[in-house]
């Protein structure tokens, strides 16, 4: 499908250095062409986090996510391997799967077309009398499949490069926290009435934090809040306070964003992920994923209990603020805004990744 290409003047893709730069312009959150060409320059070519291989323990599992709107399944097809592809059949489009699950074949729940985990189309009823039809030429579409410390990575673009390249230095940072050995606990979902970048923006700064979570500024060492940009994620950390007591450890806060819309939220114990999903031009779907160290004792059910609590109040927190900043981006009185040197880094990093994708996108 041919996307509509938004009206661009020639500033709007220059950058400069932070401390002389203006925000994007408030258009780029309100206009429904900006919705579309978001979805074609970027979600069609980067990276997309999809689940965990602990949704994925046993041959024949499988999880369903999206990618720039489009459904996709995610098999085990052996303890080896694993297999991404579109969630379609090629039949007349009918979803393979609804729910996550487990199959040793995946049947179309339109019309029963079979496939295999590995892609073949195998069982087509009632098509005896088609003509000219080869099985072997309806077999699902494939995905470009990357995994990274237990996390399933998918990219719709044939031109999709390493993403592990992307993330060096993050399992490194953290240590000694192990990300890789963390357990899927819950997934919890919410609909915001903002732009997808809204959301990406209010997470991308602590300069915020003191005014709409107080206790969260009070559990965080916010004196030593600090913000670092690399090539394709950025990294915001504070020190926790040893007297929060949060998960019944001591050690640091890493809040991790990877371009274009992944989280990771690093505390003692634990990791959030947060998937922003947009869902119109001023809506958006995001998922948060929990994992633990530990799931299965009383005590870590409690600690567990207490950290969905604090984490929905916080997250609140941000819906409220953010529906807000969306209806001020809407109204006569704003167009673009200014950088904190001090505070925002984090969000004029963000901001020149999406002028570098549009750029890159009208230029291909």
């Amino acid at each position: 499908m041919k996307v509509k290409i938004p009206q661009f003047n020639s500033e709007d893709f220059k950058i400069l250095p932070l401390n002389e730069s203006e925000t994007i312009s408030s258009e780029w959150y309100t206009s429904e062409d900006f919705f579309n060409f978001d979805k074609q320059a970027i979600f069609s070519n980067e990276w997309q986090l999809i689940g965990h291989e602990s949704q994925l323990q046993n041959v024949n599992d499988f999880i369903l996510g999206k990618a720039a709107g489009n459904p996709i399944i995610v098999v085990r097809e052996d303890q080896e391997k694993l297999n991404a592809f579109y969630n379609v059949c090629r039949h007349r489009g009918g979803p393979l799967a609804m729910e996550n699950g487990c199959a040793k074949m995946l049947q179309c729940k339109y019309h029963g077309w079979t496939y295999t985990l590995s892609g073949m189309l195998r069982g087509v009823p009632r098509f005896d009398r088609v003509d000219l039809f080869d099985k072997k030429d309806y077999g699902l579409v494939p995905v470009n499949i990357e995994t990274w410390e237990g996390f399933v990575f998918v990219n719709l673009s044939e031109k999709a490069t390493s993403f592990k390249d992307s993330l060096l230095g993050i399992k490194e940072r953290i240590k000694p926290a192990n990300i890789s050995k963390m357990k899927f606990y819950k997934r919890v979902v919410y609909d915001l009435k903002c732009n997808w970048k809204v959301y990406v923006d209010n997470y991308l700064e602590g300069y915020h934090v003191p005014y709409i979570h107080p206790e969260l500024a009070n559990f965080l060492d916010y004196k030593d809040y600090k913000t670092e940009v690399f090539e394709k994620y950025s990294l915001q950390y504070s020190p926790v306070k040893k007297d929060g007591n949060y998960l019944m450890q001591d050690g640091d806060a890493f809040y991790y964003f990877i371009y274009p819309n992944i989280m990771l939220n690093i505390l003692p114990g634990r990791i959030q992920t947060n998937i922003v999903q947009p869902v119109s031009h001023n809506k958006t779907k995001v998922i948060f994923d929990y994992f633990y160290e530990e799931i299965a004792s009383e005590k870590a059910s409690e600690i567990i209990n207490d950290d969905l609590d604090y984490s929905e109040k916080v997250q609140q927190e941000d819906i409220e603020i953010c529906e807000y900043v969306q209806r001020g981006l809407e109204s006569s009185a704003y167009n673009k805004g200014r950088f904190s040197v001090e505070c925002e880094e984090g969000v004029y990093h963000f901001q020149s990744l999406l002028k570098k994708s549009y750029r890159d996108f009208i230029q291909s």
